[in-house]
C-alpha cells in the first residue's frame, strides 16, 4: 500500500510538472512575437528564435548571460587542454556580451587553432524551441555560467542525455526562494554538477539540487585580475584624453537607480577640486542620453569621450564615456574611483578591477554580488565601504587628497588574489571529465 501511495504521488507530481511546462510553453508562444519589439531583444532575434543556426553538433556549449559571464567563458576556454580538437559554441543574451565574445574569438582563433569556435545569441527558452536547439546542437557538455537556470533548456538537454554543469555558480537567497516554489521540477532537471563560488552559494544550490551534486570552487574572476599594462593600447588612449597634470576621478559602472546620488557626489567633490577631470562610465550604454540631460541641467562642464580624439579634456570637465572597453585602463590612470551598483540595493559591480590597477575603490553599502571576496579586503583597508553618497564623497575626497601608493595597493591586493586563483583550471578539468576526456 505504501508503494502504491508513493507511485500515486509520483504520478500526481509528474502531471503537475507536465501542466506547468505546457503553461510555460504557451506563455513563451504568446510572448516571443512581442519580444521582437524590445530594443535589447530584437538585436539577434533570428538567432534567439533559432532561424539562424550555428553549425552543429558541438562538444561544449557555454551560456554566458552578459558581459561578465562572457569574460568567464573566455577564461575557461583558455584553460581547456590544447591536445584535443574541440567544437565549442558560446551563447549570450546581450549585445555587450556578444561584442566581448567576438573579440575573444579572434584572439582564440590565433592562440588555439585546434578549437572550432562559434557564437550565437541565446535562444528563447520556449520548451518546443529548445527541443529543436538541443536536437541540432547535441552538446556533449552544457556549461551554464554563474546562475543561468532555464527549465526549457534543461529539459531538452536531459532528454538527450547531455551532461550539464553550472560553473562559477552563485545564487541569492531571493532566487532560491523563488526556485523552491517548484522543488520537484528542479530536482528532476538538476544539473550533473555545480561548482559554486562560496560555501553559502553551495548551500543554496544543495538545497535545490541535492548536496551530492555541489562543490566549492575558486571564483574564476580572480584569474582575470592582474596589473594593467601601462603600454596597453587602451591605457594609451586614456593618457591622451586626460591631461598629464590633471587629477582623474572615475565613477565606474554607474546604474540608473543611483544616478541622482552620483550627480550629488560629483557636485560636492568638484566644489573642492575645481581642476578635476571626472570620467563617468554608465553601466548600460542606453543611459548615455539621460546622463547628457542630467549633466546639462546641472550646469556642469561636460563632453562625450568621442569628442576627445584630437584633444584632451579641459580641467573641471566631466567626460561621459560613450565608448566600450576602456574602463580598466581608466582605473589604471585614476587617482580615486567609485564603483557603482552599490548606492542603491543592486548588489554592486566589480570593485576588484580598480584594486588590481592599484587604486583603493570606494563603494556604497550594497555589495551582495561580491560577498564571495570576503571581508578581508575591507579590514585591510583595500576597499572603502560607505553608507550613502555623502560618506562616499568624503572618502573620495580623502583619497584624492592623500592616495595610498599604487604599488603598495597592488602588492597587497595581489597577495590576497593569488591565494584565490585557479578557478579556470578547476572548471576546465571538470568539463573535460564530463566530456569523457
Amino acid at each position: 500500500a505504501e508503494d502504491e501511495s508513493h507511485s500515486g504521488n509520483m504520478s500526481v507530481n509528474d502531471n503537475i510538472q507536465k501542466a506547468v511546462f505546457q503553461l510555460y510553453d504557451a506563455a513563451w508562444g504568446l510572448g516571443i512575437p512581442l519580444l521582437k519589439l524590445a530594443p535589447r531583444l530584437k538585436d539577434g532575434y533570428t538567432s534567439r528564435t533559432f532561424v539562424d543556426r550555428p553549425p552543429g553538433p558541438v562538444d561544449i556549449w557555454f551560456q554566458a548571460a552578459s558581459a561578465g559571464e562572457a569574460f568567464l567563458a573566455e577564461a575557461v576556454i583558455r584553460a581547456l587542454p590544447d591536445h584535443r580538437p574541440l567544437r565549442i559554441l558560446v551563447s549570450t543574451n546581450t549585445r555587450q556580451g556578444m561584442e566581448i565574445l567576438e573579440r575573444a574569438a579572434e584572439k582564440l582563433a590565433a592562440e588555439k587553432p585546434q578549437l572550432d569556435l562559434s557564437l550565437m545569441f541565446f535562444p528563447f527558452d520556449r520548451p518546443r524551441l529548445m527541443d529543436r536547439v538541443a536536437q541540432h546542437l547535441r552538446p556533449g557538455v552544457m556549461v551554464l555560467l554563474e546562475g543561468e537556470i532555464w527549465p526549457g533548456l534543461l529539459a531538452a538537454l536531459r532528454r538527450r542525455q547531455a551532461k550539464v554543469l553550472i560553473i562559477n555558480g552563485r545564487m541569492t537567497p531571493k532566487s532560491l526562494k523563488g526556485y523552491r516554489l517548484f522543488p520537484g521540477l528542479w530536482k528532476a532537471l538538476a544539473p550533473d554538477r555545480v561548482l559554486a563560488i562560496s560555501r553559502d552559494d553551495a548551500e543554496r544550490f544543495a538545497a535545490l539540487f541535492g548536496r551530492e551534486k555541489v562543490e566549492v570552487m575558486h571564483n574564476i574572476k580572480f584569474d582575470g585580475l592582474g596589473r594593467i599594462d601601462p603600454g596597453h593600447e587602451s591605457a594609451g588612449k586614456i593618457q591622451r584624453v586626460v591631461p598629464a597634470n590633471a587629477d582623474f576621478l572615475v565613477f565606474g559602472s554607474v546604474r540608473q537607480e543611483e544616478e541622482a546620488a552620483i550627480l550629488k557626489m560629483m557636485t560636492a567633490i568638484a566644489d573642492r577640486f575645481a581642476d578635476l577631470v571626472v570620467g563617468l562610465f554608465p553601466r548600460h550604454m542606453h543611459r548615455l542620453d539621460a546622463w547628457a540631460h542630467l549633466l546639462t541641467a546641472s550646469g556642469r562642464r561636460w563632453c562625450r569621450r568621442t569628442d576627445l580624439e584630437a584633444r584632451p579634456a579641459q580641467p573641471g570637465t566631466v567626460v561621459l564615456w560613450d565608448t566600450f572597453g576602456e574602463l580598466n585602463a581608466a582605473y589604471s590612470r585614476a587617482k580615486a574611483v567609485f564603483v557603482g551598483g552599490s548606492l542603491a540595493p543592486l548588489g554592486g559591480q566589480n570593485f576588484l578591477e580598480p584594486l588590481a590597477a592599484g587604486v583603493v575603490p570606494v563603494i556604497g553599502p550594497s555589495w551582495e554580488n561580491f560577498a564571495w571576496v570576503g571581508e578581508g579586503l575591507f579590514t585591510a583597508g583595500l576597499v572603502r565601504r560607505t553608507q550613502d553618497w555623502r560618506s562616499a564623497a568624503e572618502a573620495l575626497t580623502q583619497l584624492l587628497t592623500n592616495p595610498p601608493a599604487r604599488d603598495m595597493v597592488q602588492q597587497k591586493a595581489a597577495a590576497y588574489i593569488d591565494e584565490r586563483r585557479g578557478g579556470s583550471r578547476q572548471a576546465g578539468r571538470q568539463i573535460m571529465s564530463a566530456l569523457g576526456a
